[in-house]
């Protein structure tokens, strides 16, 4: 896997690059800014590359606007966004639209190497990746909905799961769960919460398109 990285902090940078190689993920730029990070693989794209949310010049919102940029540009980038701080207005930002193999994570958790390179893996094969704690925060946020009351704890726990992008086997297997137990569920909380789910057999595509149904409905409580 070919790593491209833009982070503004020398330090943070070389960790990572650093926990990357170690691992055996080939980092073919290192940049220091969301420009600079465009610039240099505008004629050999990565596999993924991985922004930080806060840059030079405003230090704002500028790894959201590299990211969607790629995103645009190069279709076939996964592209993982790192932030300091659960910032959720943010991470609606990042996932406007139809988006296809991107990824919102807090930094605290890049310094687990497997949950690092899982991420990388997930948004280089084309699927959405949430960090839990910004799931969490968006689905605690609304706890007074009156949709969301409609839910019960394994329900939140399932929808959850659901926003961090994992299929039913998954979330069976973390929840110690059957499968037909996992499915009641996910039909329960698409019926609560007036989600139209997708139909016929799973594909490639499935879970992005269960992620997504869920961000329309967080998108759509946002808005009231």
């Amino acid at each position: 896997m070919r790593i491209a990285v833009a982070e503004d902090s020398g330090i943070f940078r070389q960790a990572l690059v650093t926990l990357l190689t170690t691992v055996g993920i080939e980092v073919v730029v290192s940049a220091s800014s969301g420009e600079e990070l465009i610039a240099r693989i505008a004629d050999d794209p990565p596999d993924v590359a991985i922004i930080d949310l806060h840059m030079p010049p405003t230090y704002t919102n500028e790894g959201v606007t590299a990211a969607r940029h790629l995103m645009q540009r190069h279709p076939g980038i996964g592209v993982l966004v790192l932030s300091a701080y659960n910032e959720t207005p943010q991470a609606m930002e990042l996932f406007r639209g139809q988006p296809r193999g991107v990824g919102y994570l807090l930094k605290d958790h890049v310094t687990d190497v497997s949950t690092l390179r899982a991420a990388l893996e997930r948004v280089r094969g084309g699927e959405v990746v949430i960090d839990p704690d910004v799931v969490n925060r968006l689905v605690d946020a609304r706890h007074r909905e009156d949709e969301l009351a409609r839910l019960s704890d394994r329900e939140r726990e399932v929808l959850s799961l659901m926003a961090e992008g994992y299929s039913n086997a998954g979330i069976g297997k973390r929840l110690y769960l059957s499968s037909r137990t996992v499915e009641d569920h996910v039909r329960a909380i698409f019926t609560k919460l007036k989600i139209t789910s997708v139909g016929g057999p799973p594909g490639p595509q499935d879970s992005n398109k269960r992620v997504l149904a869920v961000l329309s409905w967080l998108r759509a409580i946002d808005a009231r």
